[in-house]
Order: structure tokens, then C-alpha cells, then sequence
């Protein structure tokens, strides 16, 4: 017995298993994750469904829920499929049932919904007890063939019945109608596509095998949402897409300008990127306005009927309306990302991400599969018939000892076989006919039927025996497939157009409507920002909370970006414009950005475009970084400055020629600024030596007016032998002049 092999239970007590935790958790996490990923999230890449979707589709042919029949209640087949094949909550599978439903979520609908299934607002079905389904044309194509022996089968989960491993899949449904689920590690985002252009492209590796990705991007030009919309996504950028199965494509909103007269205009948004709620983006618009982050927009409704229609109202119509959307493309969901992910399980349940090629080579062999399986079991049917036509023609020729046999003999079944060496089968037809069918007329229609089995048979011997034959019948049902679903259907014209996005500086569109105001920043020790109106005199007159102080106060104006340097090397930006008032202490600068609580602010100042500015470290690094490097638009800001625990110090302008730097220790070493590189980041260059210690504080002059230091009485003294200080970067440097501040700044701090 293994180390981990249970003891043999022997009824008294639990069972108790002697193994390490990790292994048993490693191995139970294990089970539970390739459950989820087989069973639950990812789709076959075969037929494009996940195992509760398949099942739904099989349990409404079971009840004979044809496109031309009536539908039935949703609880009917809910109960069927929870009964029968998926052991989950009915909640649950009546959502799938649901989805497959909604033409705004299915490019191309599985199943024939009838009453109140959603809509594009986002509102959820009526209960299942009010509504109807039945399959619809795209359906049968996936189910065509399944009662063939097309696919394999196997036992359901109380063993009473048998349920599809994969449909037969008459068109590519995973890129099609896509897919999307997160399992355990893994996840899965397949954008839909047009079932027209799919066809083409599989037509197109029929006949070269070898094709590249680019060349089949002829035909599938990218993804065909249900909802429309454009697609801006740079055609570089989905070749590689779909060239690795990993990527994203932007879309946005198909708008329009409609002229209300007198000079005014309107925008008409007649559709939405995909999986966007209405409600939902009007609700966000409408937010945008209230907390003025659109100061373009004016006013936002909705007047759809079945239909998409939003209005939107420029604030002036001197307003662009192409710089108007370019802005809330920014700001809103009127563009969306989505993210492509051609996660799937391949034919032997092995998850693994395709590309473009390798989706559509994998559907094409199970194409192949599924034609020679139900050509096999047609050949078995013929087989069988022309079996019993050989038995009734020995019949026909031998009529009247047949019926002698018959009418005499006491066993005439045993006789016929004896006498003629007929099988049990031919026997018990012969004894089976009635005597109208001995007619001469019936004769020759048996004969008839056995000659056109006989050619259909030697036809489908041929097929099994040729592979280029299978293949060019693989590509006849893909031609009677694209009648039904092609581009030149109603179902299946495009939907989603392209579009490269318009060159349009949206940015400086908003901060010309910002009018331009002098203001004045302050930021308290505790983190609290306020911005007043105009120059602050007086600082001595500013209040703050209690135990709170003045950190930083920075002259502005309302267009400009605010610039914030962290202690761990970070920058953030914030515009003037959205700080909050100085009628009161503020807000916490922290709810603005993410700063973490042990990380300090060093420095704030007001962005200048191409303003450079020495940024250094306290441990003697540094470099001349451009202030437009700084910028960002991000929450967790921007990391400029790599530097160790001790963080970094305050920035200077570079308004001379000559740096100054003293150091923890009070040594001063002075070298000409070209010694610094500029960088957009990075750690920089070693500024000064030191044996322990780091910097303690810097200066920039020019050599004409020479180096000043501050005193402790806030007197300017001019720094006239600063010569002798004069080294090269990365020196030790020599101890401060007599008078130095004791506090070893050149500025207090």
C-alpha cells in the first residue's frame, strides 16, 4: 500500500487519511479548477458552446421545437434541462436561455424568443413562466445531422439518459456569436463576427491550406457586432489579434449631426458599442455633465422607441461636433475596449488560446468529422435496405415456392431460409409482405429502389475512400449554409462599420472652454488641497483644521496642470480647474489620487510646457527631466524617479548653468549643469560621494550672478567664493564656507 493509500473502512468511526495538506489541497483545488474551465467557462471551439448552452439546444429538439412549430413556456424547457441534463439552478440556466435569445447580445439568435427578454436598457426578462422559445434557423444548421451518429454521445449525469459531447455545428458559431467566461486561472473573450465572411475565409483555406492570417483578414475584416457601431481599432493591430488570439478592439458609437435651425445642431447617437447598457451611458452622461467633466456637453436624452436614439446638446454651437464626441469618447462608454481572448477547448478538451487560422482549422475538422460519421451511418442504412430488397427480389423470382412453402410447410421462415439461403432479416420480410405487394408493378419499384441504393451507395464508398472528395463536400454545405446566414440575408448583412478616429485634439478643445483665471494652490500637511481665487497676500491669514498647517502654496491659473512629486519618485497631475474651492479646508488630496499613506509629498508646482527641472534622490542621483514627462492622466500617477527608502527631494528649475549640491554630511560640490543628462525617467547620474549620509538639498544659478543661500534671519547672502567649491560631478566635495546655515540648506525648508 502507497504511503497515501486510505485504510480500508471498517465501520467503526470516520475515515481517517493520513496525507499532507498542501498535496490534498493542490489536489482537490485541482479538480474543482479543471471542472470549472471544462464545464463551465470556456466554450468547444467545435461548436462555439459551453456544455449548459448545448444542452438547451438539445433538450428544445428533444421537444420537437422547430422553427415551424409552436413555441413552448421557458419553465418547460428549463425543467427539462435541469431534469434531464444540467443539474444547476434553474435561475441560472433560464439566463442562458435568455441570452441565446437577445438579438442585441447574439449576432445570430439560437433561440426564437417570444415575450419580454430583455432589452438594450438593461431591464431583465419576465420570469420563465410568462415566456415562450423555440429554436430558430441558425440552430437547426448547429443540430443538422445530430441524429446520424454525427457526434459522440455519453451518459448524463444520473446515467438515465445521453447528452451531445458537441453539436455538429453547420457554421462557425464560436467566432460568430462569440463567447465570454472567467474560470479558475483562465478566461475566455471572443468577440462576435460575421457568419458571411467566416464562410468565405473557410472556403479560402479549403483552397489554400497555408494562407496567412493577414490574407484571410480579406474576408473577416474584423468583428461584426450585434449592436454596430465603428470599429477604430488600426487594421496593424487586429492582423496581430488575431494572429496570437490575445488583444483588444476599440469601438465606438455610430453618430451623426442633425441642424435644429438658426445655426444649431444636435448629435444623434443611433448605436451603442457592444454589452453597453443605454440607461446605463445615459446615466454616466448625464453625471458628466452634473460634475462638469464635460464642459462641452450640455444636455443629454433619450428618445428611443425600438430604436436607438440619444440626443446630445453641445454647450455652444461654436463647438465642433467632432471635438465634442472626440471628448466624451474619452470620458465615457461611447468607446469601448474589448478585449479579445481566444481562450477555447480544442478537440480533445485541452484549454488553449488560437488564433484566427486555427479556430477556423479546427471547425473545418470537425466539418470533415461530422460528414464522413453521418456518411458511414448512411452507408449502414443502405446497406441494411439493399439487404432486404435482395431477399424480396429472391422472392419475386421464386413466387410460387414461396408460396407453396408458405401455405405447406409447418416452419415455412426455417424452409425459406433453408431453401433459398435467405438471413433471418430477408426471411421475416418475405413473410411479412401481403399479397397486393406481389404485384408485377411492386416488382419493378423494388427493383427501381435497389439500383438508386445501389449508385448511392458505390457514391458514398467513393467519398469515404477519397479525402479531396470529403473536402469539396465539406465546402458544398458551407455554400448552402451562407444562403441562410450569408451577407446577402437580412440576418446576415454586416452590422459594425471601420473607421480610422479622427485627428482631433480634444484636450485643448476642453481647456479652451476653461476660462483662464490667476488662482492660488494650497496644500495643507495633512493633505488637504484647496484652491482661492486670485493671489493670496497674506499666507499668515489662510486657516486650516485644527493641529494642521501651510505645506505648499503655488501660484496657478485655472488652465493650468498641477504637478506632484511624491517621496518614492512618483508624479501626479491634477488640473486647476478641478480643485475644490478654498471656501472651505479643502478636500484630502489622497481621495484624488492613489497615494499610499507612508509615501510624502515633496514637491508641488504648476506645469509649464518644456520647462526642464533637475530632479534628484537622497541618495545622490539625479538627472534634468522635462516637465512634459511628468505629465499624466493616470489616479496612480507616474513613476519618474527610481529611488531607494529615502525617497527623493525637492525639484529645482533650471534657470542657470551651475548646480550646487551639499550633502548630509556638510560638504558642497558645485559643477556646471551639462554634467546632468535629461531623461523622461529613470535614477539618474551620481551627483555627489559620500561616505555615509545622502543629499541634503540643491541649487541651480548662473555663473554671472554667482550661488545665494538664505540665513537663519531670511537674509539673501551672495555666495561670492563659490569658485573654489567648483569640482566634478559625482566629487566628495569641501565643508561649507563660514556662515553656512546650520541647518545645511541653501533655502530653508
Amino acid at each position: 500500500m502507497s504511503k497515501h493509500t486510505p485504510p480500508p473502512f471498517d465501520g467503526d468511526g470516520d475515515r481517517i487519511i493520513d496525507e499532507p495538506l498542501t498535496e490534498a489541497l493542490s489536489r482537490r483545488y485541482l479538480a474543482y479548477a479543471l471542472s470549472t474551465i471544462t464545464g463551465r467557462a470556456l466554450p468547444d471551439v467545435r461548436d462555439g458552446l459551453k456544455p449548459v448552452h448545448r444542452r438547451l439546444l438539445f433538450a428544445m429538439r428533444q421537444l420537437r421545437l422547430d422553427p415551424n412549430s409552436s413555441a413552448k413556456k421557458s419553465a418547460r424547457v428549463v425543467g427539462d434541462v435541469i431534469g434531464k441534463y444540467h443539474p444547476h439552478g434553474d435561475s441560472a440556466v433560464y439566463e442562458a436561455l435568455v441570452r441565446l435569445a437577445q438579438d442585441f447580445s447574439q449576432r445570430y439568435p439560437l433561440i426564437n424568443g417570444q415575450g419580454n427578454f430583455g432589452n438594450i436598457d438593461g431591464d431583465n426578462a419576465a420570469a420563465m413562466r410568462y415566456t415562450e422559445c423555440k429554436l430558430t434557423d441558425a440552430a437547426q444548421l448547429l443540430l443538422d445531422g445530430i441524429d446520424e451518429d454525427a457526434v459522440d454521445f455519453r451518459s448524463t449525469y444520473d446515467g438515465e439518459d445521453e447528452e451531445p459531447v458537441v453539436l455538429p455545428a453547420g457554421f462557425p458559431n464560436l467566432l460568430a456569436n462569440g463567447s465570454s467566461g472567467i474560470a479558475v486561472g483562465m478566461a475566455t473573450s471572443i468577440p462576435p463576427h460575421n457568419a458571411g465572411e467566416l464562410i468565405d475565409a473557410c472556403l479560402l483555406m479549403l483552397d489554400a491550406p497555408d494562407i496567412s492570417t493577414a490574407d484571410l483578414m480579406v474576408h473577416v475584416k474584423g468583428p461584426d457586432f450585434p449592436t454596430g457601431g465603428v470599429i477604430v481599432e488600426p487594421h496593424a493591430s487586429m492582423v496581430e489579434t488575431y494572429e496570437t488570439g490575445r488583444g483588444g478592439i476599440r469601438t465606438r458609437a455610430t453618430w451623426s449631426r442633425e441642424d435644429t435651425g438658426r445655426g444649431t445642431y444636435q448629435i444623434v447617437i443611433t448605436e451603442i458599442p457592444y454589452q453597453v447598457k443605454k440607461a446605463d451611458l445615459v446615466e454616466q452622461l448625464a453625471n458628466l455633465i452634473e460634475n462638469k467633466r464635460a464642459p462641452l456637453l450640455g444636455d443629454v436624452r433619450d428618445e428611443s422607441a425600438e430604436d436607438v436614439r440619444l440626443i446630445l446638446e453641445p454647450k455652444s454651437r461654436n463647438i465642433e461636433p467632432e471635438v465634442l464626441m472626440e471628448s466624451l469618447f474619452k470620458l465615457s462608454d461611447l468607446e469601448t475596449r474589448f478585449p479579445v481572448n481566444l481562450n477555447v477547448l480544442d478537440a480533445r478538451g485541452t484549454p488553449r488560446v488560437m488564433s484566427l487560422k486555427e479556430a477556423l482549422r479546427a471547425f473545418l475538422d470537425h466539418r470533415r468529422e461530422v460528414l464522413v460519421r453521418r456518411a458511414r451511418h448512411r452507408l449502414a442504412k443502405i446497406e441494411a435496405r439493399l439487404h432486404i430488397l435482395d431477399g424480396l427480389l429472391i422472392a419475386y423470382l421464386n413466387l410460387d415456392e414461396v408460396i407453396r412453402i408458405v401455405r405447406h410447410e409447418s416452419e415455412p421462415k426455417a424452409k425459406l431460409i433453408e431453401t433459398f439461403s435467405l438471413s433471418e432479416l430477408q426471411a421475416d420480410a418475405i413473410l411479412n409482405t401481403r399479397l397486393r405487394q406481389l404485384a408485377r408493378l411492386e416488382e419493378m419499384e423494388i427493383r427501381r429502389e435497389h439500383g438508386e441504393l445501389s449508385e448511392e451507395r458505390d457514391g458514398l464508398l467513393k467519398l469515404l475512400e477519397s479525402e479531396a472528395r470529403q473536402w469539396k463536400l465539406v465546402a458544398v454545405g458551407l455554400k448552402e449554409v451562407r444562403k441562410v446566414l450569408g451577407q446577402e440575408t437580412k440576418l446576415g448583412a454586416r452590422r459594425s462599420i471601420f473607421a480610422d478616429a479622427p485627428d482631433v485634439d480634444a484636450e485643448a478643445a476642453l481647456e479652451a472652454m476653461i476660462p483662464r483665471e490667476p488662482l492660488t494652490v494650497i496644500l495643507s500637511e495633512r493633505g488637504w488641497i484647496r484652491a482661492a481665487k486670485g493671489k493670496v497676500e497674506d499666507p499668515s491669514e489662510l486657516k486650516f483644521k485644527e493641529g494642521d498647517k501651510l505645506a505648499f502654496i503655488v501660484p496657478a491659473e485655472t488652465t493650468d496642470k498641477l504637478l506632484i512629486l511624491a517621496s518614492d519618485g512618483r508624479f501626479f497631475t491634477l488640473g486647476c480647474d478641478k480643485l475644490p474651492s478654498a471656501r472651505g479646508h479643502g478636500e484630502p488630496l489622497r481621495l484624488m489620487i492613489d497615494l499610499e499613506d507612508q509615501v510624502d509629498i515633496i514637491d508641488v508646482f504648476a506645469h509649464k510646457p518644456g520647462v526642464r527641472r533637475v530632479l534628484a534622490s537622497k541618495a545622490g542621483y539625479g538627472f534634468i527631466l522635462n516637465e512634459d514627462d511628468a505629465v499624466s492622466g493616470r489616479r496612480a500617477g507616474k513613476q519618474v524617479l527610481t529611488v531607494d527608502k529615502r525617497g527623493a527631494v525637492p525639484t529645482l528649475r533650471v534657470i542657470g548653468d551651475h548646480i550646487g549640491v551639499v550633502g548630509d554630511n556638510g560638504k558642497i560640490l558645485i559643477f556646471p549643469v551639462t554634467e546632468l543628462p535629461e531623461m523622461p525617467r529613470g535614477k539618474g547620474v551620481k551627483l555627489q560621494a559620500y561616505r555615509e549620509g545622502g543629499l541634503r538639498d540643491a541649487t541651480v544659478f548662473p555663473a554671472e550672478s554667482g550661488a545665494i543661500w538664505i540665513d537663519t534671519a531670511g537674509r539673501t547672502r551672495v555666495w561670492v567664493e563659490w569658485r573654489d567649491w567648483l569640482g566634478r560631478r559625482a566629487g566628495a566635495g569641501k565643508l561649507a564656507p563660514k556662515g553656512f546655515p546650520a541647518s545645511k540648506r541653501f533655502r530653508p525648508k
